[in-house]
């Protein structure tokens, strides 16, 4: 049984305004992307697609969060590679190389996720060329978070890639727009351990320790970051182009800790 949907309510624009890729985009691309979308409800464990299907839509979680990743076929574990939340867009690589999905896309609780029709977005596009660029920088953000990603690993300790991942979550990955970062964050310490390759054991003597040191409380099923300052000087020097949304203020008389961050409780 398919999902059940609704079209798109004109309304959500302000909220979707909070991410920076869509702020950015000229307002009849906007306008675009919501005419042709519908919103999908999915129950926690059902599929919006799957690893290997077709390229049938640009999607954005509108609320609720959704695991993007695959399973290893050598022992059936899932890998996770993205946790979204509201207001993340995903999807687009398979809407502009029109190749099979590269991942699965799993609602982790009930969740709404606006979904853009990619017949229908193709059509217009067709007639308004010039906005593939804006799908394009969409596309190239995700690949600039991937290669950023892929040094840390290389690189940096534990703490220092943990602090990353937090941050990369209260900003929606470096998109939140002023104002638009959040404290909350519902992240499973059983999946910050996927992404970072270690055990959940681990994951949570590192994230006892960052409490002790009181730059987070550690809540039922979520996260609350109190000291974002302190979690930014964490997390060290990142790619500005990546992390523009950050306003964190830094200490008086100091210099901003790393670069420009915004915070705001949900």
């Amino acid at each position: 049984m398919k999902p059940r949907s609704e079209p798109t309510p004109t309304n959500l624009l302000p909220a979707l305004q909070t991410h920076r890729w869509f702020a950015s985009c000229p307002a009849p691309f906007q306008e675009a992307l919501i005419a042709r979308s519908r919103l999908v409800y999915l129950q926690a464990g059902e599929s919006l697609f799957s690893r290997g299907g077709p390229p049938e839509a640009l999607c954005c979680v509108i609320a609720g969060a959704l695991k993007l990743g695959s399973v290893n076929p050598a022992d059936g574990s899932q890998r996770l590679t993205l946790y979204v939340e509201p207001y993340h867009w995903f999807g687009e690589i398979a809407l502009i190389d029109q190749l099979p999905r590269s991942q699965d896309a799993v609602a982790d609780i009930a969740s709404t996720v606006l979904v853009v029709s990619r017949p229908l977005i193709e059509a217009w596009l067709d007639l308004h060329p010039q906005h593939w660029r804006d799908l394009a920088r969409l596309a190239c953000s995700k690949l600039r978070l991937m290669l950023t990603a892929l040094e840390d690993n290389a690189s940096l300790s534990l703490e220092q890639q943990l602090a990353r991942r937090l941050l990369f979550s209260v900003t929606n990955f470096g998109q939140a727009t002023q104002g638009a970062a959040r404290r909350h964050v519902r992240l499973p310490q059983a999946y910050l351990a996927r992404m970072l390759g270690v055990s959940r054991q681990t994951i949570n003597k590192q994230l006892r320790a960052m409490e002790r040191e009181r730059v987070l409380v550690l809540r039922y099923a979520e996260i609350e970051i109190i000291d974002m300052a302190a979690l930014v000087a964490m997390a060290g020097a990142i790619d500005p182009a990546l992390m523009q949304s950050f306003e964190v203020m830094a200490p008086a008389g100091a210099p901003p800790a790393v670069l420009p961050a915004s915070d705001q409780p949900r």
